[in-house]
C-alpha cells in the first residue's frame, strides 16, 4: 500500500539532513522544516544533491498555522490559502514559472513582484514537492491518478502501463473526463478503436519519454499530460497513417497530475495531528470557445 512508501531520492534543502525513522519526537507545534523533516522520515527519502524542491518563500522556522497542497501556487491558490488562515503551500509546480524559480528568469516582471508581495503579505511559506513526489515508491503522482480514476486493481507500482478491461476510445476519454474532473481534453485516434492497455503518463514527460514508452510497450492510448506538439502528436498522426494504431489523450498537464496532489494531503494528514490539511486545485488555466 501507498502508506509503506519507500523512495530512492529525497526531499532536500541546502544543508539541512532529514532526522532518522523514529527518533524525533513529536513537536507541539510544526515549523516548515518540521514538516519537510517528517515529509522525508515517513517516505524513507533521502536529501538529493541537487533539486528543485527547495523553500520559495517563507522560512524554514516559520511556524505553521494549515497546509495547502496544490500544482500551482497560483493567485487564487494563495488567497484561499490566506482566507484558510493557513500559511504553507506544498505544490508540485514551480511559483515562478520555470523550473528552478528563478525570479530574474522572468526579468522581475510586474507580476512576479506582485506575487512575491502578496505571499509576503500572507506570511505564506511555498515549498516545491516535485523531485520528492516522483521519487515516491510508488510514484505519488501517478499513484493519485491511478487512484482517482479508479483502476488501482489494474495498476502496478513502477510501470507505466496498465491493462483495463477493453472500452472503446471514446468511453475512457469520457471516464477519465468525469473521474479527473476535466471538462476538454485532446485526442488523435478513432473514437470507436477498442483500448484495454494503457500508457499512463501524466504531467510533461517529454516527447523521448513518451515516444520510447508508446514503441516499447504498444499500448492501445497512450495518456498524457501535456505534449510538444510537433513530437508525440506528430509521432501519433504518423504512425496512424503507417498502420500503427496508438491512440494519444493529452488531459492537460495541470489536471492531469492535480490527483497527485490531493492524495499527498491525504497522505499527510495522519502524519501531522493537529494541523489543518487542505487540498486547493490550481484548476485548468484555459477556456474552450
Amino acid at each position: 500500500m501507498i502508506e509503506t512508501l519507500a523512495a530512492a531520492g529525497g526531499l532536500a534543502l541546502a544543508g539541512i539532513q532529514p532526522a532518522l525513522a523514529g527518533t524525533a519526537p513529536r513537536p507541539k507545534e510544526y515549523t516548515v522544516q518540521n514538516i519537510i523533516d517528517i515529509i522525508m522520515r515517513e517516505g524513507a527519502l533521502s536529501p538529493k544533491a541537487d533539486t528543485v524542491d527547495t523553500i520559495k518563500t517563507g522560512r524554514p522556522d516559520q511556524v505553521v498555522t494549515g497546509i495547502v497542497t496544490t500544482m500551482f501556487p497560483t493567485i487564487s491558490v494563495i488567497s484561499e490559502t490566506a482566507r484558510r488562515n493557513a500559511n504553507f503551500i506544498i505544490a508540485h509546480e514551480p511559483t515562478f514559472y520555470n523550473h528552478r524559480d528563478d525570479a530574474a528568469w522572468a526579468n522581475n516582471t510586474a507580476v512576479v513582484k506582485e506575487k512575491k508581495g502578496l505571499l509576503d503579505k500572507h506570511g505564506i511559506a511555498v515549498w516545491r514537492f516535485h523531485d520528492y513526489c516522483h521519487s515516491l515508491k510508488p510514484d505519488g503522482i501517478t499513484y493519485g491518478v491511478v487512484r482517482k480514476a479508479g483502476w488501482l486493481q489494474y495498476y502496478t507500482a513502477g510501470k507505466n502501463t496498465l491493462t483495463i478491461p477493453p472500452v472503446t476510445l471514446k468511453e475512457l476519454v469520457g471516464h477519465l473526463k468525469a473521474t479527473l474532473g476535466i471538462s476538454h481534453v485532446r485526442v488523435i485516434g478513432d473514437p470507436d478503436q477498442k483500448c484495454a492497455t494503457v500508457g499512463l503518463l501524466p504531467g510533461a514527460w517529454g516527447g523521448e519519454k513518451q515516444i520510447t514508452l508508446g514503441d516499447a510497450e504498444r499500448p492501445d492510448v497512450l495518456v498524457v499530460g501535456e505534449v510538444s506538439e510537433w513530437e508525440t502528436a506528430e509521432y501519433t498522426r504518423d504512425g496512424r497513417l503507417l498502420e500503427h494504431p496508438m491512440a494519444l489523450v493529452i488531459l492537460g498537464h495541470a489536471l492531469s497530475e492535480e490527483p497527485g496532489m490531493e492524495w499527498t494531503a491525504d497522505w499527510l494528514r495522519p502524519k501531522l495531528p493537529g494541523i489543518e490539511i487542505a487540498h486547493v486545485p490550481s484548476g485548468d488555466p484555459f477556456m474552450w470557445l
